[in-house]
């Protein structure tokens, strides 16, 4: 498919990879931002990925409250997320947020649902419905920010599927703004630092769109997913103190139980799948080495803390055969 000419960065467009190019672009994108918003309202689906942070943050910049951020907790974020948008964007930048505890709703839905697509069909229709609920509600909102950046348009010359406008009912029909889609993500990075958002957030980690629901594999459970949810914060956490670290880094839950034993008595537990990668375009990815010592801290403060878990292990398969996700 080709690229619209609107769509195509500037062959001119030097790379934002310093803190003045960051600042520099800053603002421009403020000045562009508020010449086509003007006094009008900019309606946001912040996720607390690093794309929509970055546009949020920028949008805000420029037009401070008339940028509605709707953050949709859908229970399969990692641990602390929905904590630090809250406190971000609540706090630290002048826009408006709309917390949506949706928990229930998206676990209720994915509950003894297996199929690893039919699980991300069902998140991303119902996030569809929730945040455009959510935009019904709000009067004189007329255009829609969207945290597009370059790649997506190479891929697929338009939006990010998994906060995809296109599949919002007809009588929500918004004009994008759409700030940084003519960045990589290191430059969206630099201006992220730029404006003042936390590194963890900044340099926060690729994440699936459906989030821990592919991680969590096979049908959902509470108990499991919470599971999974602490598991993951353990392995981002020791991993992430080594001097170099894993492009990403994180662990699934297998649907399956083995036998464990604990006071001295058998019982069935889980087991927590570590997976690091390395990776260029994520079309390949090696596994590499993380240090003996460190896989068994991980180890033992999981069968230690985490719920149900009676074995850790580690995915040594590369990409190809196997995927980065498990699902």
């Amino acid at each position: 498919m080709a690229i619209s000419k609107e769509n195509t960065r500037p062959a001119e467009m030097e790379r934002v990879v310093t803190k003045e190019l960051a600042e520099k672009f800053i603002e421009e994108q403020v000045a562009a931002i508020r010449a086509q918003v003007k006094d009008g309202k900019v309606l946001l689906a912040l996720s607390g990925g690093v794309d929509s942070s970055v546009c949020a943050a920028l949008i805000s910049k420029a037009i401070g409250k008339n940028l509605v951020c709707v953050h949709v907790n859908h229970g399969l974020l990692r641990k602390g997320e929905p904590e630090q948008v809250c406190e971000v964007f609540g706090k630290q930048f002048d826009a408006q947020l709309v917390y949506v505890d949706a928990v229930d709703r998206f676990l209720d839905k994915l509950k003894d649902v297996s199929e690893p697509e039919t699980k991300r069909k069902i998140i991303g229709k119902e996030f569809i419905e929730v945040f455009a609920e959510e935009a019904k509600k709000l009067e004189g909102v007329a255009f829609l920010g969207q945290g597009t950046i370059y790649p997506d348009i190479l891929e697929s010359d338009g939006v990010k599927a998994h906060h995809n406008v296109g599949g919002l009912p007809e009588d929500l029909n918004f004009e994008l703004v759409e700030p940084v889609k003519f960045l990589y993500k290191d430059e969206v990075r630099c201006v992220g630092s730029a404006l003042g958002l936390p590194d963890e957030m900044v340099y926060r980690q690729p994440f699936p769109g459906p989030g821990l629901g592919v991680r969590c594999v096979g049908a959902i459970t509470r108990d499991r997913l919470e599971s999974l949810r602490e598991a993951d914060a353990i392995v981002r956490e020791e991993i992430g103190k080594l001097p170099v670290t894993p492009w990403q880094y994180f662990c699934a839950i297998p649907d399956f139980t083995s036998t464990g034993i604990k006071d001295g008595k058998r019982y069935m537990g889980w087991a927590v799948v570590i997976r690091a990668v390395n990776t260029v375009d994520a079309v390949t990815a090696t596994v590499p080495e993380i240090p003996w010592n460190v896989l068994c801290t991980i180890r033992d403060r999981i069968v230690a803390t985490v719920p149900g878990v009676n074995r850790v292990l580690f995915d040594l398969s590369e990409k190809p055969v196997a995927t980065i996700e498990w699902e």
